[in-house]
């Protein structure tokens, strides 16, 4: 293993300013529409020497979503949906970190949507790591996957007049991370 990713051993801290824990859907089967989560809190443990002993936690908070548009938020927020009164985070727990290149690290993990836990698989490529100018010691990793929404329990659709469905069961997860070293 590189020298470089033994110095990145340690504790890392999602930070959400810099990170965007976003989403794409076809809509109307003519166009996405994309989307974030505005709130959320996330942990790495990275071992540099052996990244199999990684691991990765995150908890989203629901109503935190955002598409640009209150009244669509609004009806993502209810029962139709995410029904986030009932069901107010999503989280992620890692079970195995592999690399599978030089800047590719494959995370799977269970991923629970309304109570609903299903195994999920991203691979995240390596951004690199900085140190930001308040002395922060910094990494980045990018990744997307897609998931049914319909296996997590967010069933709602309404048929098109031309055929179709208005909302895609498929939806595409999409993850721009930075992470401050804490410990």
């Amino acid at each position: 293993m590189s020298t470089a990713l033994s110095a990145l051993t340690g504790t890392y801290t999602l930070d959400p300013s810099h990170t965007r824990i976003g989403f794409s859907a076809r809509h109307a089967m003519i166009t996405k529409v994309r989307g974030a989560f505005n709130e959320f809190t996330g942990s790495a443990q990275v071992d540099g020497d052996d990244p199999s002993r990684s691991s990765v936690e995150v908890k989203i908070a629901t109503a935190s979503i955002d598409t640009r548009n209150e009244q669509r938020d609004g009806h993502l927020r209810t029962g139709d949906f995410l029904e986030v009164e009932k069901y107010p985070e999503i989280t992620f727990a890692s079970t195995a970190v592999e690399q599978v290149s030089a800047e590719v690290f494959r995370v799977t993990g269970d991923l629970t949507i309304k109570d609903v836990t299903k195994p999920v698989t991203v691979d995240f490529e390596f951004q690199g790591a900085a140190k930001d100018p308040f002395g922060n010691e910094r990494i980045g990793f990018e990744g997307s996957t897609t998931i049914n929404r319909s296996d997590f329990g967010v069933t709602f659709n309404a048929a098109l007049e031309t055929g179709g469905m208005l909302v895609s069961e498929k939806i595409n997860l999409e993850f721009e991370v930075s992470a401050i070293k804490s410990a």
